[in-house]
């Protein structure tokens, strides 16, 4: 790639690191802002869940509106608005003004990430380059979060307000070299019968009425039994608004989301995919840190330090991963994640209340090179062959299925620690949980290498053509 490729991809990748750093960082400080602003435990569980609920809610929405309304704009506009809610957070007194300001600032997670995503996908030609793009976009988010762990317990140090204003002057940084680097489209890429014929303003409020719901819905399971009555409304609910939106798609004139897509078997197996893979990595990083901090009582600093070897995945993602995926094609790496990923949650199950870092190593290990095999090259796989015109809805589904995944991976362990009493057999009923995602996962996978093709055939520009199934010849997720 020339100089201004990798400036582009580096510009881009920001966003995501900007992401992962975020989340990260908060996580670490959240304890330290609870005592100093004197929050309810209620309202601390908020301040992280209010992000997780804008994201989710809105990632699909936001996928769609970067193919629809420009991705260049899109990436700049929601950019500039998840600074300045940043900012917000950095200068909130009250637990209200936090809430709101980590809402928005996933909102604009849910349009900011995938317009940068299908930037990538539609700028770097399709194979060798478009994949070494990608998985140094999927190692970036990995490294941000990795090191968001340490920065933010650094930060906290000085003080937890540092937590929201690094990232103020981080993307403030990316905002001003994607002015220059991203290039300027236009007008809006244009499927058959839609971006010019009106906005799907039906499909809009009825997606991120369902998506809102379901991710509230997912949260609440934390709350195991207790409440269940009120859980299983919001999630009913949720339904059946998914099921309105499906309705409206199929009738209006210019949908918001082509339900066609959804006939691709490789973008719904990488879909799915990544939702158990995340939602199972995401889950045994919160067991563990719960583990180190509650039952050793080790300081946040000193977890983080412990957890940071899982960074593997930032060095490895953009190095080894390209040349395994080169050599043995998507479908056999991800399943190669998926497995190393099973043995790495198995290890851990019989952990002790004073088992040695050295007991721990291999599993926080192998968990780092198990993300650096699946997480890059599932990306690849929910965007490969897909028009265009749709990789901002391609990319909006994956980062959707990513979101839902970390919350209910996180939902999922901490309701089995709580019905399980807490203590050491709660953390080892909990490490089930990821255990058995990633088992599903790797059944899921397994089908592709089995039946698929390392290629994807290109899609046709109609709609209607790209919904005729094609031959495989070779392997794909």
């Amino acid at each position: 790639m020339s100089l201004r490729a990798w400036s582009l991809l580096l510009v881009l990748s920001g966003t995501i690191f900007l992401e992962g750093i975020d989340v990260a960082m908060l996580a670490v400080a959240v304890p330290t802002v609870r005592a100093d602003l004197g929050l309810t435990t209620g309202t601390a569980a908020w301040v992280m869940s209010a992000y997780v609920l804008g994201y989710a809610g809105f990632t699909l929405l936001g996928g769609r509106a970067a193919d629809l309304l420009g991705r260049r704009r899109m990436l700049l506009g929601w950019l500039t608005v998840f600074l300045l809610f940043s900012g917000l957070g950095g200068l909130a007194d009250e637990g209200w003004t936090l809430i709101l300001a980590r809402f928005v600032t996933g909102v604009a997670a849910a349009f900011m990430t995938p317009a940068a995503l299908s930037i990538i996908t539609t700028s770097y030609e399709e194979g060798p380059q478009r994949n070494q793009a990608l998985l140094v976009f999927a190692g970036t988010a990995a490294g941000g979060f990795s090191l968001g762990l340490v920065i933010g317990g650094l930060l906290t140090q000085l003080g937890w307000r540092w937590v929201f204003f690094a990232p103020v002057l981080l993307a403030a940084a990316i905002l001003a070299a994607a002015v220059a680097l991203v290039p300027k489209e236009p007008r809006p890429p244009r499927a058959k019968g839609s971006v010019r014929g009106g906005f799907d303003l039906g499909g809009a409020l009825t997606a991120a009425g369902a998506m809102l719901l379901l991710a509230y819905g997912i949260i609440r399971l934390e709350h195991g039994l207790a409440g269940w009555q009120v859980t299983a409304g919001v999630l009913a609910a949720g339904l059946l608004l998914a099921a309105a939106f499906v309705a409206v798609e199929r009738r209006a004139a210019t949908p918001l989301v082509r339900l066609g897509i959804l006939r691709k078997v490789s973008l719904v197996r990488a879909d799915l995919g990544a939702l158990l893979f995340v939602g199972s990595f995401f889950g045994f990083q919160f067991v563990a840190t719960l583990y180190l901090q509650e039952l050793r009582g080790w300081s946040s600093l000193q977890t983080a330090l412990a957890l940071l070897v899982m960074g593997v995945d930032a060095v490895l993602a953009p190095t080894l991963t390209p040349r395994l995926v080169a050599r043995f094609g998507n479908a056999r790496v991800i399943l190669g994640g998926f497995v190393l990923a099973v043995v790495s949650y198995a290890l851990f199950l019989p952990v002790g209340p004073d088992w040695s870092y050295a007991a721990m190593f291999p599993t926080l290990f192998l968990t780092g090179l198990a993300f650096a095999l699946a997480y890059g090259p599932l990306t690849i796989a929910g965007t490969e062959g897909i028009a265009e015109e749709e990789q901002g809805l391609a990319g909006g589904l994956l980062t959707t299925a990513t979101q839902f995944g970390s919350a209910v991976g996180i939902a999922a362990v901490t309701a089995v620690y709580g019905l399980a009493g807490g203590g050491l057999d709660g953390f080892r009923a909990a490490l089930v949980v990821p255990l058995v995602m990633v088992v599903l996962g790797a059944v899921i996978t397994a089908t592709g290498v089995r039946g698929g093709a390392a290629r994807t055939p290109e899609v046709p520009e109609t709609p209607e053509a790209a919904e005729v199934p094609l031959p495989a010849t070779n392997v794909t997720v």
